[in-house]
């Protein structure tokens, strides 16, 4: 029998009834979850493989909605500076990435990632210079290697600083070329199967570093192929006044102007947002990717996830770039939620659990696999982890939620992507995780000194 059975620990279903079992169980049977529940075991399970997971919680795999892996090369710079400045200082440290450089930062990024819970991720990738080879492969190919599901977007600039954006020229590409480039990732990496590994999105960077012919093309593009549009939108007080003097309106306007508000968007940051914007949003089911600790880390405000929760507004959470939070971790953003809603909307603003539900089943709405991922029930996908909670940081905590979400990072003892066991007893599995560190720090030595 192929079943195996995660017997005795705490289980989070995230299910409709968000129901928890203090004493439970996890089935899972090939790349799907056979059942879960509270015990004994069912006898129809009696001939499964059994693990002890006694002293542990189940959690849906976390799910990471804003991420630029490349930027792993990159952490620990501009580490006192605004958005703008920190981008000014990297755009030209960027120029210089290759495909051996974005494939060890993106195996470092995944791999951690892996350590701390999540199963699935999306990438924004937006700087492809010239002569840097297939970046977006390269990134393909290290989630390939690492086991995530991976969310994938095609990202692009063409507003260079001699017209007016942000960016400097040399890192900006032609329109037509990125609309190019863009249907070419579609045809031959996007994968719409129900139990798909691997998806791709179109995600133009920002309002200013694209131009509005761009925002319009790529919407265009992506609902012909029937794929989701991601970028950033609204992350700091500049972005709104960048916005008010070039277009005479707010960010969420100028979307709106365009038709890229809708049911296959998501949005980053979103921190900057009026109660009309987030009513457009609500009315329109455009999603936000809120990544509490890269704002935090910048400087940049903090989301009103409660306001946006409040109308109706699907929200998952962030990691944001590795060169905006060193962390890399989306169990820190769970934690983070609920930190940064409560000290802007008071104690009642968020709890542990509502926190936890936009790391996992939040995540899964947003990338459009609600039915699919984000819960542990029977038929739904089986990413899985298993925190390990009677070590010494946890061992008296009361509410175990609480103890993931509030405590210290727990021993992960197990990640299940598909069925794949990624992580066990907090080991990559998948890969060495000494030679991706030796990698990163040389992909990070070689392009300091390129920069």
């Amino acid at each position: 029998m192929t079943v195996l059975v995660l017997n005795g620990c705490h289980v989070v279903t995230m299910n409709a009834g968000r129901d928890e079992h203090p004493r439970g169980y996890v089935a899972i049977d090939g790349n799907r979850i056979a059942g879960a529940g509270p015990l004994p075991v069912p006898g129809s399970l009696a001939g499964a493989r059994q693990l002890d997971a006694s002293g542990c919680l189940a959690t849906p795999g976390l799910i990471n909605t804003h991420h630029h892996l490349y930027q792993w090369a990159t952490r620990g710079r501009a580490v006192d500076s605004t958005l703008f400045d920190w981008l000014t200082e990297l755009y030209p440290v960027w120029a210089r990435i290759d495909e051996q450089i974005v494939s060890a930062a993106a195996t470092a990024a995944l791999a951690w990632l892996a350590r701390t819970g999540c199963t699935t991720t999306m990438d924004h990738h937006y700087v492809f210079p010239a002569r840097g080879g297939d970046l977006l492969a390269a990134t393909v190919e290290a989630a390939r290697e690492v086991g995530l599901r991976f969310h994938p977007t095609r990202g692009s600039m063409d507003l260079g600083a001699s017209a007016g954006g942000l960016p400097p020229d040399d890192v900006v590409e032609d329109r037509d070329a990125i609309m190019t480039a863009t249907q070419a990732a579609i045809d031959k990496f996007h994968d719409p199967a129900p139990d798909s590994m691997l998806r791709i999105g179109v995600a133009p960077c920002s309002p200013f570093s694209v131009t509005r012919e761009l925002l319009a093309d790529a919407a265009e593009l992506a609902r012909t192929n029937g794929v989701r549009l991601h970028t950033h939108i609204a992350e700091t007080a500049d972005e709104g006044d960048f916005c008010a003097e070039k277009f005479g309106c707010t960010p969420v306007e100028y979307l709106d102007s365009l038709g890229w508000l809708g049911r296959d968007v998501w949005l980053a940051h979103a921190v900057h947002l009026d109660d009309q914007a987030i009513a457009r949003l609500a009315g329109t089911g455009t999603g936000v990717a809120h990544c509490p600790t890269s704002n935090a880390r910048l400087g940049s405000g903090i989301c009103r996830t409660r306001a946006l929760l409040d109308a109706g507004v699907p929200v998952g959470l962030g990691v944001d770039g590795a060169a905006s939070n060193e962390e890399n971790s989306l169990l820190a953003e769970v934690k983070g939620a609920v930190l940064f809603a409560r000290q802007a909307g008071g104690p009642l603003a968020m709890g542990v659990r509502k926190a936890l539900e936009l790391g996992t089943l939040g995540g899964a709405r947003l990338l459009g696999r609600a039915d699919e991922i984000g819960s542990l029930e029977a038929g739904k996908l089986a990413d899985v982890a298993l925190w390990r909670l009677d070590t010494l940081p946890h061992a008296d905590i009361a509410d175990p939620v609480a103890a993931l979400v509030l405590g210290s990072a727990p021993p992960l003892e197990l990640l299940l992507v598909n069925g794949r066991t990624v992580v066990a007893h907090d080991r990559v599995l998948t890969v060495d995780e000494q030679q991706a560190a030796a990698a990163a720090r040389a992909a990070s030595r070689t392009l300091a000194e390129q920069a």
